[in-house]
C-alpha cells in the first residue's frame, strides 16, 4: 500500500447535525495531526500563496470581514479570524443561498505537532443527503487534508500540484477508501446499515466512476 493511500487512516471523521435558523444543518468534521508548529500550519492555511500550493488558487481580501474566492469552487466571507487557532468562513457555491460555513481549528500538541480540525456545516437538500450522505463533501475534504499534509512534507500531491493525479490508480484507491470511511462515520452517527451502504455506493460511483 502506498504512503498516500495509507494516510486515509490518519484522518478522524465525525457526522452530526445542528439547528440553524429553524433548519437542520448537517455537519462533517475531519481531524488530523501534522508534524509542524501551529504558526507554520496557520500560515499554510491562511496565506494565499500557500493555499494555492495544496488546495486551489484563491483571491480576495483574506482578513476578517473580507471576501474570498477559490478558483472554480466556493467563495464567501471571512466570519471569524483568531490567529493562530481559528477561522470561519461562509461557503457558497455559485448562486446557492442556503446556510453553509466552514470552520478550521488548530490546537498545538507541542512545538512541532499541531492538530488540525475542519468542520463543514450546511443545510443540505434532503434528496442529496438521502442519496450520498456525508461522503458527498467528506471525500473532498479528505483529499484536501491529504493535499495539505503532502505539501507540508514537501511532496507534490494535491489538486494544485499533481496535474492528473486524481485519475491515477493511487487516487482512485484513496477515494474508494475515503468513501468507505465516511460510511463508517455515518453508521456511527446512528444511521442504519442499508442507508449507509446505499450512500457509500452512490458516493463511490460519483468520485470513482467505472473505467471504460
Amino acid at each position: 500500500m502506498s504512503d498516500v493511500v495509507g494516510q486515509i487512516n490518519q484522518i478522524h471523521r465525525e457526522v452530526g447535525r445542528r439547528e440553524v435558523g429553524g433548519k437542520e444543518a448537517r455537519t462533517v468534521l475531519v481531524r488530523r495531526a501534522y508534524d509542524v508548529g501551529v504558526e507554520d500550519l496557520w500560515d499554510a492555511c491562511t496565506r494565499a500563496e500557500r493555499i494555492g500550493r495544496w488546495f486551489l488558487p484563491v483571491t480576495g481580501d483574506l482578513r476578517l470581514g473580507g471576501r474570498y474566492q477559490l478558483e472554480g469552487n466556493a467563495g464567501g466571507e471571512i466570519l471569524a479570524c483568531e490567529p493562530p487557532k481559528l477561522f470561519r468562513v461562509s461557503w457558497v457555491m455559485g448562486e446557492a443561498s442556503a446556510f453553509s460555513e466552514v470552520e478550521v481549528r488548530l490546537t498545538p500538541e507541542d512545538e512541532e505537532r499541531t492538530v488540525f480540525e475542519l468542520e463543514h456545516a450546511a443545510v443540505v437538500p434532503p434528496e442529496m443527503w438521502e442519496r450520498y450522505g456525508p461522503g458527498a463533501v467528506g471525500v473532498g475534504w479528505d483529499l484536501t487534508v491529504l493535499g495539505l499534509g503532502m505539501d507540508l512534507a514537501g511532496a507534490s500531491v494535491g489538486p494544485a500540484k499533481a496535474g492528473g493525479w486524481r485519475e491515477s490508480d493511487e487516487a482512485r484507491e484513496f477515494m474508494v477508501r475515503s468513501s468507505n470511511a465516511w460510511g463508517e462515520a455515518y453508521g456511527a452517527s446512528g444511521v442504519g446499515v442499508g442507508v449507509v451502504g446505499a450512500a457509500v455506493r452512490a458516493t463511490t460511483e460519483f468520485y470513482v466512476p467505472p473505467q471504460g
